[in-house]
């Protein structure tokens, strides 16, 4: 089990299914009203806010990488 899945597995139902309709928004690039920012240091790497939860991504060459799904705490930026 990766970073990710056990990060999906530590969320609430309704919680899933917002990060489940975040991510397919991003895949099909839907990305108005969504609550985007660009990480500081990086042009390539931002973060996605929905309630308490951060979902941490990157874009390379016209790929999607997810970096992570967390909760919002001290160290989820580090």
């Amino acid at each position: 089990m990766d970073r990710i899945d056990k990060a999906l597995a530590r969320l609430s139902p309704k919680e899933r299914e917002w990060v489940r309709d975040i991510l397919m928004r991003i895949k099909k690039d839907r990305l108005d009203d969504l609550d985007i920012k660009k990480l500081k240091g990086r042009n390539d790497i931002f973060r996605i806010r929905k309630g308490n939860i951060r979902i941490i991504y990157r874009i390379a060459n016209k790929k999607i990488f997810l970096l992570a799904i967390e909760r919002r705490n001290d160290n989820t930026y580090k």
